[in-house]
């Protein structure tokens, strides 16, 4: 398995921006998609954003217009940036490739980047 690796979250004050990356070796050359999750303490992790291969999105609701995500596929990172952020956006956020079986057995979680909405 290969470990995924989040980073780039941080403290931030409402309105403030972050931009997360999510490195996941070999995901570009397995055609993957690519989720962004995110988990409040111990609760379920929540599905946020997702990436096809071949560059469609969708995104939760209530981060619409506020959340982009993208990819750099020469480095097998994908990004999700986030503007407006709001109290409620303050989670841990994780990525995970889906897709082909190797999408889905590959990849060992990681251990998240933790994002802080507050003044």
């Amino acid at each position: 398995e290969v470990q995924l690796v989040e980073s780039g979250g941080g403290l931030v004050q409402p309105g403030g921006s972050l931009r997360l990356s999510c490195t996941a070796p070999g995901f570009t050359s397995n055609n993957c998609n690519m989720n962004w999750f995110r988990q409040i303490g111990g609760g379920r992790r929540d599905w946020v954003s997702w990436l096809s291969s071949d560059g469609d999105t969708n995104y939760l609701d209530s981060v619409k217009g506020r959340f982009t995500i993208s990819r750099a596929p020469e480095k097998d990172t994908v990004y999700l940036q986030m503007n407006s952020l709001k109290p409620e956006d303050t989670a841990t956020y994780f990525c995970r490739p889906v897709g082909a079986p190797v999408c889905q057995t590959a990849y060992r979680w990681g251990q998240g980047t933790q994002v802080t909405v507050s003044s």
